[in-house]
């Protein structure tokens, strides 16, 4: 009597193949897609050719509060988050007491008026922010 030499397998093995490899193109759409996630506000940026990068040593990245060319507050960069100034301060002075040491800066577009500017920087300073930096583009 021959036998039947291919054994099937039981129900309770599953292979796992295609699962791995449906996870791996999902991984790489979303290498793909991610850096393009975190656009933000489109501002155009002055030069400046003196100007050294800022080094941020800490854990958790800067504060960043961004002027386009309108004069309207965006917040870290965000496109959907449109604040005015009595919006804005609450929230940065709630971060500060947060953490007092997280670096605070203005990426200010080129073409907005300084006044605008200098009122944001005033504002981040009455919330409790012990230094501002500006964000520039280096030539």
């Amino acid at each position: 009597m021959a036998r039947n030499r291919t054994r099937k397998k039981p129900m309770s093995q599953i292979n796992v193949v295609p699962y791995i490899d449906v996870m791996l193109v999902m991984l790489v759409v979303f290498m793909i897609t991610a850096p393009m996630l975190t656009e933000g506000v489109r501002v155009n940026l002055p030069h400046a050719t003196m100007a050294a990068p800022v080094e941020n040593h800490e854990s958790e990245p800067p504060l960043i509060v961004t002027v386009d060319q309108a004069g309207r507050y965006f917040f870290m960069g965000r496109a959907e988050e449109l604040y005015t100034g009595a919006e804005l301060a609450p929230k940065v002075a709630a971060i500060l007491r947060r953490n007092p040491t997280i670096q605070v800066l203005v990426k200010g577009d080129r073409a907005v008026n300084y006044a605008a500017v200098i009122d944001l920087i005033d504002l981040l300073r009455h919330a409790g922010a012990p230094t501002v930096g500006l964000i520039t583009e280096s030539n």
